[in-house]
Order: C-alpha cells, then structure tokens, then sequence
C-alpha cells in the first residue's frame, strides 16, 4: 500500500485519503466531528459541548466522550471539589484532529456550493 502523500496526489486519491482517515476513526458516528471541534479551542466541561451542540442528548454525548477517552483522542480529569468538576480536553492525538475538520470544511465550503 502507498503512502497516504501518494494517493493524495494521484487524481480521486484526496477523496479516497479523506473516506479512509473519516471511515476508519475510533470515533466515527453521529455528532463525532462536531463534538471533537468543541474541544479544539481547550478544556470543557461537560455542560459547555451540550450547550454548543444543540440537539445532542446527554447520552449521546457522553458515549462519544467516553469513546474518545477509550481510544486516546481526549483525556478526562475529574477533580475532587463539592460540586464534582469533571473537563475534557484533547490528547495530542485528539488536536492533530484539527487538520482533518479543516480540510473537511474547506473542501465542504469549496464543493457542497456545486453539488448542492
């Protein structure tokens, strides 16, 4: 198999680059993406992507939390205060991230105009 640069250049190759890394990651499903971009800018409680992603239920959000935590894209740290305070934030794994949603919203931006 080529290197990820070789079928990027080769012509559908930046397409099938992209299906692969969307396909194939640990944290594939609904409502994935968007949780992860509400982690980009830092730490969060678990109230703050609730409040930013309107429509996602507790639930929801939580077993995409707990899945990110699983596979190593985000770290949780609970401290031990009364109330409980419980943030997440992104591993170095989780921020690498950040280049694949900009590509995404950019070929979005660039394409969805023409096809939508």
């Amino acid at each position: 198999m080529g290197r990820p640069e070789d079928s990027a250049a080769s012509p559908g190759g930046a397409e099938t680059l992209c299906h692969q890394v969307i396909s194939r990651a640990p944290s594939a499903g609904t409502w994935a993406t968007l949780s992860v971009r509400e982690l980009l800018t830092g730490p969060k409680r678990f109230t703050e992507p609730r409040t930013a992603l309107p429509g996602i239920s507790p639930k929801t959000l939580s077993a995409r939390l707990q899945r990110f935590v699983h596979t190593g894209l985000v770290t949780r740290t609970a401290y031990p205060e009364i109330p409980p305070r419980v943030e997440y934030q992104l591993t170095p794994a989780g921020a690498r991230l950040e280049v694949v949603l900009a590509t995404v919203a950019a070929c979005a931006k660039q394409d969805l105009p023409r096809i939508g």
